[in-house]
């Protein structure tokens, strides 16, 4: 594990604070182009009409900005076809960012634009060098950090990032590697609230989630659509897409604001609104 240590103030402590700062990059050259999970299988022939893409992810940016959250866009690369799915590439700790370490030849060096973002803003990081471990398998409430052992992070890589983190407990929750990343089928959207698809976890994770949130079961059509991999932007507005009709009245009967947009092209690659957002700094206000 590599530290390099500077001054800038970036803090996230949880899924569902105020959203202040956020990284995305556009899906300038998105493509499938190596089959992650079903969703990607199911729309491999019709491929990512990139112009669709690209203006269905400039409305979901301009959403953010009107929410006030600061949108920092990271520049798109041709040789990186999944680049729109910046949650991937790094996660924020409490005060500390990680740089992951991806566990797809098709994802290897983007976290090199990461790290270029945090050296010019002068930011303090750790940059995981040892076994795979990607942001989409990392979800954090407080004091509780959960942790997917997916096909894209290792318990291995787990292991080391434990070791960087005293005082803070780390659940591993393992899934079936057919749902690529945690954050496609387990969510936090409060303290006591999470959206869940139980189908992808074992017994023993459920009754332990259970114990500690509301769950909200997302049905099978609905993960499809990436029910779970919704955005909490703080004051309980979640960003989710309309098409989840289900979930999304779930929700506004617990009072959340659904904010509906639709990316339905950016998710035919496997993601959606927790996927192409990496979150820098939230705030408790």
């Amino acid at each position: 594990m590599e530290a390099t240590r500077k001054n800038m103030d970036l803090q996230c402590n949880s899924e569902f604070e105020q959203l202040e700062k956020v990284l995305v990059c556009p899906p300038t050259y998105m493509s499938i182009s190596e089959i992650i999970n079903e969703t990607q299988k199911h729309y491999a022939d019709d491929n990512i009409d990139e112009s669709v893409a690209s203006k269905q992810h400039r409305n979901f940016v301009a959403k953010m900005k009107e929410e006030g959250i600061d949108v920092i866009s990271l520049e798109a690369l041709e040789q990186f076809p999944e680049q729109v799915f910046t949650r991937d590439i790094g996660f924020t700790l409490g005060s500390t960012v990680f740089v992951s370490n991806m566990g797809s030849d098709v994802r290897h060096g983007e976290e090199q634009l990461f790290k270029n973002w945090l050296d010019e803003h002068g930011a303090s990081y750790f940059a995981l060098t040892e076994n795979s471990i990607e942001g989409g398998d990392v979800i954090i409430d407080r004091d509780i950090v959960y942790i997917g052992i997916s096909g894209r992070t290792s318990r291995e890589g787990i292991h080391k990032l434990s070791e960087a983190l005293p005082g803070v407990t780390v659940k591993e929750l393992p899934i079936d590697k057919s749902y690529l990343h945690l954050d496609c089928v387990f969510n936090i959207l409060s303290p006591t609230e999470a959206l869940v698809y139980p189908p992808a976890l074992r017994k023993e994770e459920l009754d332990f989630l259970a114990a500690r949130y509301e769950l909200i079961e997302v049905t099978k059509e609905e993960q499809f659509t990436m029910g779970t991999n919704v955005l909490s932007i703080g004051d309980k507005k979640v960003f989710s897409l309309p098409c989840n009709r289900v979930v999304n009245e779930a929700m506004r009967k617990r009072g959340y604001k659904v904010i509906e947009v639709d990316i339905s092209e950016i998710i035919k690659s496997g993601g959606s609104f927790r996927c192409c957002t990496l979150p820098v700094k939230r705030s408790n206000r």
